[in-house]
């Protein structure tokens, strides 16, 4: 392999970690939904959870808490440490109900996740 070759190997290599490392950082973004169990999320088609107490049961019966946006996206929320833990004890409080919450968004394959930093609830839409 000729010199140049190799600098120009080098110089894509170095773009492509770049690329990969900022990828990894996420962005900041606040989100207005209701929190309520994945399942009812996919599987009712709700736009809002039915109830708290529903919400709650589903979670302590197991099923992942989600943020639902007003648009339609789900959000998983997801720790930022490893191993990850759970999130359902930080929306436990705001299941059935809707909410702002911010933090780090990271995507990947159409899936969105966010690290939520800050969590209130919100007036209802």
């Amino acid at each position: 392999m000729s010199r140049l070759s190799i600098l120009e190997l080098s110089g894509l290599l170095l773009i492509f970690l770049v690329a990969a490392v900022a990828a990894d950082k996420g962005k900041p973004v606040t989100v207005n939904g209701f929190v309520l169990d994945s399942a009812c999320a996919f599987t009712k088609n709700l736009s809002k959870p039915v109830s708290p107490d529903c919400a709650r049961a589903c979670a302590r019966g197991g099923s992942p808490l989600v943020v639902l946006a007003d648009n339609g996206t789900i959000y998983w929320p997801i720790a930022d440490t490893t191993p990850a833990s759970g999130q359902n004890d930080k929306l436990l409080p705001f299941a059935g109900e809707r909410v702002t919450a911010s933090g780090t968004l990271f995507q990947r394959g159409g899936s969105n996740a966010i690290v939520i930093e800050k969590i209130s609830g919100a007036t209802t839409k």
